[in-house]
C-alpha cells in the first residue's frame, strides 16, 4: 500500500478550529480518481485537495480539488490552503506558486510565519451571466421577495466555479435564511453551482452565506470562489474595487475573506 502524507489547515481565519477546514494530500501522482473521491468523502470537509506534478507549462504543481460530491474545476479556500500546505511541506516562506487546475493557471502568493500564513490567489477573469428572478431566489432560502435588494438582482457569475450572487436588502435578513436544497437546485436545473447570499453592511464590507446546489453538500463556512464573483458583480454595478467579507458566523466558524480587483 502506498502512503501519502496530508496536511490539515483552517483557511480564512487566524483562530484554530475556525474558518474553513481543508485536507491537502501530498505526492498524489497516480492516485486514482475514485480513491480521491472516496478520501474526500472520508474527511467530510467542504473540500479535499491532491497535489500532483504539473502537466501544464509554467505551473508549479497541479491541484485536484474534490468535494464529497464531485471534482471541482476551481475553488478559493482549497487554492489558498493547498499553497500554504505546499510551502510547509517544502519549508518555503515567501513566494508565488502557479497552480494548475481544470480552470487554468492561477498565481498563488504565500507569506508564511511558522504554522501560520497569509495567502492570496488571482482568480480567472469573471464572466457575468444571466440574471434570475429575485422572488424565486429568496423563496429558495425561505425568505420573502421583499428581502431581496431592490436594485441588485441575483445573477450568475463565475471566476472558475459557477456562482449565483444574491444580495439582500439588509444584513438583518441573512441569519433568517434556511437552506432548502431542492429549491436551490431548481434555480438552475442541470448544473451545479453555489448560491452566495450576501448583504452589504458598509461601504467596503459584506456578510455572506453559501448554499450549494448538490444534495450531499452543506452550507460552506468560507467560499473564496464566490467572494471573487461578488466583487466582480459589485464592480460591474458601482465600480468598487475592494470588499471584505465575513462568512461562517451562523455555523460557528467565523471566516474573513479580503477581495481586491487587480489590473482589471
Amino acid at each position: 500500500m502506498t502512503r501519502h502524507p496530508y496536511t490539515l489547515l483552517d483557511v480564512f481565519t487566524a483562530t484554530p478550529l475556525a474558518g474553513n477546514g481543508l485536507a491537502v494530500v501530498h505526492a498524489a501522482d497516480g492516485v486514482p480518481d475514485a480513491t480521491m473521491h472516496a478520501f474526500a468523502r472520508e474527511t467530510k470537509l467542504a473540500e479535499t485537495t491532491f497535489v500532483q506534478t504539473a502537466t501544464a507549462a509554467g505551473a508549479t504543481y497541479r491541484n485536484r480539488i474534490w468535494t464529497v460530491s464531485e471534482e471541482l474545476p476551481f475553488a478559493g479556500h482549497p487554492s489558498l490552503g493547498t499553497a500554504v500546505a505546499v510551502a510547509l511541506e517544502r519549508g518555503e516562506t515567501d513566494l508565488t506558486y502557479v497552480q494548475q487546475t481544470h480552470a487554468g493557471l492561477q498565481p498563488v502568493t504565500v507569506r508564511r510565519d511558522g504554522d501560520r500564513a497569509h495567502a492570496s490567489v488571482l482568480q480567472e477573469p469573471a464572466v457575468l451571466g444571466a440574471e434570475l428572478d429575485p422572488a424565486a431566489v429568496m423563496a429558495a432560502v425561505g425568505l420573502e421577495a421583499a428581502d431581496a435588494h431592490p436594485a441588485l438582482p441575483p445573477q450568475h457569475v463565475t471566476t472558475g466555479l459557477p456562482t449565483v450572487v444574491a444580495v439582500l436588502a439588509d444584513p438583518d435578513r441573512l441569519p433568517r435564511a434556511r437552506y432548502l436544497q431542492p429549491a436551490v437546485r431548481a434555480l438552475s436545473p442541470g448544473r451545479s453551482f453555489n448560491l452566495y447570499l450576501c448583504a452589504l453592511d458598509g461601504p467596503g464590507t459584506a456578510r455572506a452565506r453559501m448554499f450549494p446546489s448538490l444534495p450531499e453538500e452543506e452550507e460552506d463556512p468560507a467560499t473564496g470562489s464566490a467572494a471573487g464573483p461578488l466583487l466582480a458583480y459589485l464592480h460591474a454595478r458601482d465600480g468598487r474595487e475592494h470588499v471584505a467579507v465575513t462568512q461562517g458566523v451562523e455555523l460557528g466558524r467565523p471566516s474573513h475573506l479580503d477581495c481586491r480587483l487587480e489590473d482589471g
